[in-house]
């Protein structure tokens, strides 16, 4: 925990320090229990950025390479993404999708936050794509309040065709707790369509970008 509080407050000051972004809202965090945070999704840094600017720790998926890459630049990966409490998952193989997804359950019942894009991937074009059943899953299966987060600008941060960082100002807007009836993993497709529909309406008010009735196809992957 002490390696955790120590990277997440470096990466704060530094974030905050060059960047000197607006940050909204961090009031409607909940102070205890479990939440799940579903942000937009413009760039690769958004994972660090929600990670080190949120009251509470947020645990969220990464590639399972950024865990095994070799040399001292892959310890150092590693090493961050353990601390930040990122979970490595492999992309593709449904076997350890399912098993990556029952991981989010135990922390949300261990009382603690996880992050969750609805969008499956970040937005090439700033476009807000219609978001995918995962997250309604898991605020149907749980009954933890879903956070809805708007990111403005981090696509600005590191754009996906470069891959050096450039500090500009960017806002994250983080908007009220969103309440579901707690119904166990035994709920309709239906449901859980208009559960994570609810969520993307929110995220769309936060982040005021235009939004797309289909689902983002890009192959970039985090």
């Amino acid at each position: 925990m002490a390696m955790f509080d120590a990277i997440r407050w470096t990466t704060r000051g530094l974030i905050s320090s060059t960047c000197r972004p607006t940050v909204i809202g961090l009031e409607n965090v909940p102070t205890e229990g479990p939440f799940i945070v579903a942000p937009n999704h413009l760039s690769f840094l958004d994972s660090v950025i929600v990670q080190a600017l949120m009251p509470r720790p947020v645990a969220f998926f990464a590639k399972a390479e950024y865990f095994t890459t070799g040399g001292v630049k892959g310890r150092a990966m590693k090493s961050f993404f353990e601390a930040v409490g990122s979970i490595p998952v492999e992309r593709g193989e449904q076997a350890a999708s399912v098993q990556a997804l029952k991981t989010l359950l135990d922390i949300l019942d261990a009382g603690k936050g996880i992050g969750i894009y609805p969008e499956g991937t970040r937005s090439r074009d700033g476009i807000l794509y219609r978001g995918r059943t995962g997250v309604g899953w898991l605020a149907l299966t749980t009954g933890a309040p879903v956070i809805p987060v708007g990111l403005i600008g981090t696509e600005n941060l590191q754009p996906a065709d470069r891959k050096s960082v450039k500090p500009q100002h960017f806002t994250m807007k983080v908007g009220e707790p969103l309440y579901f009836e707690k119904t166990g993993p035994d709920h309709s497709l239906p449901a859980r369509r208009q559960v994570t529909d609810r969520i993307m309406d929110a995220i769309a008010e936060l982040s005021g970008q235009e939004r797309s009735t289909s689902y983002n196809q890009s192959k970039i992957v985090d």
